[in-house]
């Protein structure tokens, strides 16, 4: 039997990455995956392919709708859905075998199939068609991600019925798309299929979307999402959903009351939420239970009830990020080779990529009054920036939130182009607690849109921004 200093059961950001730390580090290292192909669901089924799809179709989206005001003139434009899913699943390719390579270069033996506690010590790995090997290890990291969460009420066939993962495989345009959740992959993926041409209608049981982000956020994200034509319910609640023939049927009502009605389409988009992914893994075996949603319990160390085996990624809860599962991962590892990570929850951005992108990190507006923080907020619009203009960019603000006393960033919200990349630059300013004022007296680049950040700051700190 092999035996290894550590066993990581999945390999998608959290497992791979925390593989690659540990192996640097000096541990004999094993990864476990059940699937053909390393990654996990966002190299296969989720943030890189769905990117891909989302930045093919804002390229098709511009060539109809701003290419002739730039003076490119493209001819009969025509859409090729296949080229694009095959483009889609080439970059999928391309980004997996990079992992294969990662995995080679720091010598990680890599086992495929399904991992199941036999006891704390010990794993059994079950192949189909060959057979199942026991692996022995000091320690565990359990990386086992998420699924698309799908009530029964909603009858998920695969076929009209469907999650992200069949959404990502469409070859053909649908005509009409519903999609149940107004939170992230209803938008990304609602986006996509909206600006190829289909009618798009999200349905929301709560007031907004994207509910856990800043209020400006989501109304600011709404205005360019219904440019495209996507139609949005909020504050109804869906209590069916099937297939009929080859339509998807939607039965619901409003949450305040009223007739219920139904809704078809092509298809239904089931994008509510997901769920830890524990099946089959036999925890009990190990000492180990899951709680009444599903999560496996940890400590600030991130171990479980047994302090050899730890949880990491979105098995434990929190916010279900790629880069929170690897920056989790590398916090483990670190601490098993005898350093001292530290991990701060507070300051791990969310992005949304739309077109305009949605990003934050910190405390919303919301937040703060809840928690009874005085604060000070800025804000400034991109159509006032020269770069957002040379670009056509319009769309977006950024919003800077600050202590009201001492001028300490607590939060920074920004819709608008690049705005996945610019809160990068909005995390460094919280984790070096940098005030309001700190943020507007640096230099920014001009013209760029890192400078609506600047302009925000200024707001925030002496409500005297220049452009406005």
């Amino acid at each position: 039997m092999q035996t290894f200093d550590l066993l990581i059961i999945g390999s998608g950001p959290g497992g791979y990455v925390a593989a690659i730390r540990a192996a640097q580090l000096g541990m004999k290292t094993a990864l476990v995956e059940r699937y053909n192909t390393l990654g996990g669901t966002c190299l296969n089924v989720g943030c890189i392919p769905s990117k891909a799809l989302l930045d093919s179709s804002e390229r098709y989206h511009e060539a109809q709708t701003t290419f002739e005001e730039h003076g490119i003139g493209v001819g009969q434009l025509k859409l090729n859905l296949s080229k694009m899913i095959e483009r889609k699943n080439a970059v999928v390719s391309q980004t997996v075998s990079g992992i294969d390579y990662l995995m080679k270069k720091n010598r990680i033996e890599v086992f495929h199939g399904h991992a199941a506690f036999e006891n704390d010590k010990t794993v059994r790995i079950s192949r189909k068609g060959k057979e199942d090997q026991l692996v022995q290890a000091e320690r565990f990291i359990i990386a086992t991600g998420s699924k698309p969460k799908v009530p029964p009420s909603f009858h998920y066939d695969k076929k009209r019925i469907i999650t992200s993962t069949e959404a990502l495989q469409l070859d053909k345009l649908p005509k009409q798309l519903l999609v149940v959740g107004a939170g992230v992959i209803g938008l990304e993926l609602g986006s996509v299929f909206a600006r190829l041409g289909t009618e798009v209608t999200v349905i929301e049981y709560l007031d907004r979307a994207l509910p856990t982000m800043d209020k400006d956020c989501s109304k600011e994200i709404l205005r360019p999402l219904k440019k495209l034509g996507m139609k949005f319910l909020f504050n109804h609640q869906v209590h069916e959903a099937k297939t009929q023939g080859r339509k998807a049927v939607v039965a619901l009502q409003k949450r305040e009351g009223g007739e219920p009605f139904q809704l078809k389409a092509d298809y239904c988009l089931v994008a509510i939420g997901r769920r830890p992914y524990t099946d089959g893994l036999h925890l009990a075996k190990a000492g180990l239970k899951t709680d009444e949603r599903g999560f496996i319990p940890v400590n600030e160390k991130l171990q479980t009830a047994k302090e050899h085996i730890y949880a990491i990624g979105d098995v434990v809860g929190g916010a279900m990020l790629a880069h929170k599962a690897e920056e989790e991962g590398v916090f483990v590892v670190e601490q098993l080779a005898g350093q001292q990570p530290a991990l701060h929850y507070d300051r791990i951005p969310s992005v949304v990529y739309t077109w305009p992108e949605v990003a934050s990190v910190g405390r919303t507006e919301e937040e703060l009054k809840k928690a009874g923080i005085p604060y000070k907020a800025g804000k400034f619009p991109f159509r006032a920036l020269g770069r957002a203009r040379a670009s056509g960019d319009l769309d977006g603000m950024v919003k800077v939130l600050a202590h009201k006393e001492n001028d300490e960033i607590l939060g920074i919200h920004i819709v608008g182009a690049r705005a996945a990349d610019l809160i990068a630059m909005a995390v460094s300013l919280l984790e070096y607690r940098a005030s309001a004022e700190d943020a507007a007296r640096m230099t920014y680049p001009h013209p760029t849109f890192a400078e609506a950040l600047k302009e925000a700051a200024l707001a925030a700190w002496d409500g005297k921004p220049l452009h406005i």
